[in-house]
Order: C-alpha cells, then structure tokens, then sequence
C-alpha cells in the first residue's frame, strides 16, 4: 500500500478528487482511500502494474497541472514581491505560453530543462515499493531541482512581462501622439517588401529624403529611444486618415506594432494585391 502524508488538508481533497476525475474509470473509491482528518491518502495494494502506472500518471499530472500554479505564485510573491493578482495571472500566462511552447523566442533560453524527465524519475523512485512518505518531503527533497527550474521559468517570464509593459506603455505615448495630430494625407500605401517604401494616394513612392523632411523633430526628440525614424516617425508624422499596408507577413513585429498604434485606420493586405493594383492603376492610367 502507498501512503501519501499531506500537511495541507486542500492539497490532500484536491489530489482526491483529481485523483477520481483523471484515472479514467479504471481506479475508483475502491482503490484508493481519503483520510480527511489526518490528510493522508491510502492507495490499494491490490492494484495491478497498469494501475500503478496510471496512479503515477495521476500524481505527474497533479503535480505538473495544478501544484506548478501554486509554487509560481509562491515565487512571484515570495521572492519578486508580486502581490497583486491581476499581475501574477498576466505573468503566469506567459509562463503557460513558455511551457506549451508557443514562444519559440523564449524557450531557446530553457532547452536544457526538461520538466517531464525530473518529476517522473523522482515519481518512479518513490513508486517502487510499498511506501508512506510526506508529499511536503517528497517535493521538498526530490523536487529540489525542479523547483530550482521554475524560478528560471518565472525569472524569464518576469523579463517578458516587464518588456510587454513598457512595449504597452510606448503604443499608449505614441496612440497619444497621435490622437493630437491633424492628418496630412488622407491615405498612404506602405510596401513591406525587401525593404519598407512609402507610396502616396496617386502610387508615387515618397522618396526616404522626403520622409526624413517630414518628420516631426519633436517627435524625435522627446521620445529618442522607442521610436523608428525610418518607419514609425514618418508614419506618426503624416498621421493619414488610412494606411494600407500590403505584406508577407501580417504578424510581423513591426506590422503589429503599426497596427497597434494605427488600430482602425491601418487595412492590411497581402503583398501580391499591392501588384496588381499597380498594374491596373498602370493600365488605367496609360490606357
């Protein structure tokens, strides 16, 4: 029999009833046994070896699915001073972004950890024989690297969280900027091709000299560091009533920048419409 010592009587219900939920219908009441005033879970000895194998399934998934939420906010409040919750759920958000992996960017920086491999190897060791042992030991003893690894997590996560902010607070100054800009042209065309050029409403590129002529020196100025003086500056110094943007990648950094800023007045496109307007326009026009 293995008997599971908590210290925390709603970590004991909790691994209890995801216990239940996630053994699918092949471990039930039967097989394993709350005893809810000392917190200590008791599973048969007469389970067989595919039983045992789904209890430590179970176990991983408690761990690595709800536990691993617990000890981030832990981190985050114990050792960043993140008390506020609306920011912890933000910061854990990237975190599960980084785990899934869906930000390649990041995940680079944590290629040597490997989640899976270090709480399944401490579960199997603690699994082979009949046993009662302290789920706070256990973590606190055979996790110990592990945890090591999620204050990695959350140190990187923090870093990013920290860049979306000031990257928020930069399109709020530069949404601002613009709010209090009269436009001087009604619609401008912006090519993302090999490199990004410029067209005005009848299709003439606008040459870089010229957009370097029209950009706002106290644009410049006051906001030296966020702002593009090749893209954005002109951009936000013309402030057209509509930009169509034609390109290849519509997630581009720069593309959802401009979006961000622009919000409704930028229509993106993709980069062969820009094409075969030109050639119709072309058409039309020496027709």
């Amino acid at each position: 029999m293995v008997e599971i010592i908590f210290q925390n009587k709603n970590d004991s219900l909790r691994f209890y009833n995801h216990f239940l939920k996630c053994s699918n219908n092949q471990l039930d009441e039967h097989h394993i046994l709350l005893n809810e005033d000392h917190h200590i879970i008791k599973i048969s000895d007469k389970i067989t070896a595919d039983q045992t194998e789904i209890v430590q399934n179970v176990f991983y998934e408690f761990i690595t699915n709800m536990k691993r939420d617990d000890w981030f906010r832990s981190i985050l409040t114990n050792q960043f001073y993140y008390h506020d919750l609306e920011e912890q759920q933000q910061i854990l958000e990237i975190l599960h972004s980084i785990l899934e992996g869906k930000r390649e960017d990041l995940s680079v920086f944590l290629k040597d950890l490997n989640e899976e491999e270090a709480v399944k190897t401490a579960i199997n060791h603690i699994f082979q024989e009949d046993v009662s042992f302290s789920f706070d030991s256990f973590i606190k003893f055979r996790l110990r690297s592990y945890l090591q690894q999620l204050e990695r997590y959350v140190e990187l996560a923090i870093d990013e969280y920290k860049l979306e902010q000031e990257y928020q607070m930069f399109v709020h100054m530069l949404r601002d900027f613009l709010s209090n800009r009269e436009p001087k042209m009604d619609v401008l065309y912006l090519l993302f091709d090999e490199e990004i050029t410029f067209y005005n409403q009848h299709l003439t590129e606008i040459k870089k000299g010229e957009l370097t002529r029209m950009i706002d020196r106290k644009l410049l100025v006051n906001h030296p560091v966020y702002v593009d003086s090749t893209t954005i500056a002109p951009l936000l110094s013309l402030a057209p009533k509509t930009i169509f943007l034609y390109t290849k990648e519509a997630e581009a950094p720069l593309v959802r920048t401009i979006k961000n800023i622009f919000e409704e007045r930028v229509i993106v496109k993709p980069i062969a419409a820009f094409d075969e307007m030109k050639n119709w326009t072309n058409d039309h026009l020496y027709s």
